[in-house]
């Protein structure tokens, strides 16, 4: 990617890579993510957008299936709600593949529906590849994620579930 690419609608003041570092502070510690913006660039936009505004604040991991994934980002806790923003259209990829430390932007069975919610990959899941949007992935931090409480039968959804407690992009503490 150019160095023009890199820094493309990046506010003054602040760096591309500040900007495409999130910081998801959990019970146990931090887990800082790193944003694809060369993969999927306005899951990225809406992904920092909320974060930003503090919307994931709080927000439980309302899905949580064991050797698979921990998802987030339904501010009902139902995993039917999203942000006020409208819908995204999908950006799905082949450069990339759903492998552990992943977050893939959740969504309904219809490809242009990922609004807020997302999740964080166990460990590989070949099936997602080129059907859901990769837009980040963990880069620090992956043994506090592993350590989120499971759900319980097929639906993986969670009694007294785990929380974010804070969740902001990297630049906005620098």
């Amino acid at each position: 990617m150019s160095e023009t690419d890199a820094t493309a609608g990046t506010p003054a003041g602040h760096t591309a890579a500040a900007d495409d570092t999130i910081h998801l502070e959990l019970k146990t510690g931090t887990v800082t993510i790193k944003l694809r913006p060369d993969l999927a660039p306005l899951h990225v936009e809406r992904f920092r957008t909320l974060a930003a505004e503090g919307f994931y604040d709080n927000v439980v991991f309302h899905r949580v299936i064991d050797g698979f994934m921990a998802q987030s980002g339904d501010p009902t806790g139902t995993g039917t709600g999203g942000s006020q923003l409208p819908d995204l259209k999908s950006e799905f990829t082949t450069k990339a593949k759903f492998v552990r430390g992943t977050l893939g932007a959740a969504r309904t069975a219809h490809p242009h529906s990922a609004n807020s919610q997302f999740f964080i990959m166990f460990a590989p899941a070949p099936s997602l590849d080129g059907q859901y949007t990769i837009f980040g992935e963990v880069v620090d931090g992956m043994e506090l994620v592993d350590q989120i409480k499971r759900g319980a039968g097929g639906s993986g959804m969670v009694s007294d579930p785990d929380r974010i407690v804070k969740m902001r992009p990297a630049s906005a503490s620098a």
